[in-house]
């Protein structure tokens, strides 16, 4: 599984290249995601891949508030990094009414989780945390199946500038809590290997 760069005029406002993004005709199935400029497009992620979306998702939906939802498709804007991105997951309260019918502000969303496949890790990484950190959402959840220590679950908080504070690590086959307003714990022994 790789990825695409589309190029793009850099001199492009980030209106253009959001009309650019909402309005080319993609590959169907694909993901495609605006990332710190660059128009990015990538093959649906694997089977693994969604199994572990999954697992963290059925543990989400017996805890959050019955006007949130979880959302696997739903892309975020953070036009201060020019990035439009469709984490694996995002929890974010229901909307009746959005500015836009493909994307909300990244401000919304309460956590965002990744789950890196090989061609991507980098942007799961470094590129998305950084984004997210910016736009003050205050969890992010990284579950790593390509990490050079071996397989982890990495829970971020307390997003300041482009950084968050690592709030803490499981190893695939260990717990790692979430706290408040999650008080849930994420059992990572339920997840497929790499």
């Amino acid at each position: 599984m790789s990825a695409l760069t589309v190029g793009h005029d850099p001199e492009q406002s980030w209106d253009g290249l959001v009309r650019f993004w909402e309005e080319m005709d993609w590959p169907e199935g694909s993901k495609v995601e605006i990332i710190e400029g660059i128009v990015t497009v990538a093959p649906v992620p694997a089977y693994r891949h969604n199994v572990i979306a999954e697992r963290i998702q059925r543990r989400l939906y017996s805890v959050i508030p019955e006007n949130w939802g979880i959302f696997q498709t739903l892309a975020i804007a953070v036009p201060s990094r020019l990035g439009m991105l469709i984490p694996d997951l995002v929890v974010a309260p229901v909307r009746e009414h959005t500015e836009a019918d493909t994307h909300i502000p990244a401000a919304l969303a309460e956590l965002v989780v990744e789950v890196t496949s090989r061609s991507d890790a980098r942007h799961d990484r470094i590129s998305k945390p950084a984004a997210y950190a910016s736009a003050g959402i205050p969890f992010y959840l990284l579950v790593d199946r390509w990490a050079p220590e071996g397989a982890s679950a990495t829970l971020y908080g307390e997003p300041k500038g482009d950084v968050y504070r690592l709030l803490g690590t499981a190893k695939f086959g260990e717990a790692l809590k979430l706290p408040a307003p999650f008080d849930v714990v994420v059992d990572t022994a339920e997840f497929p290997a790499a």
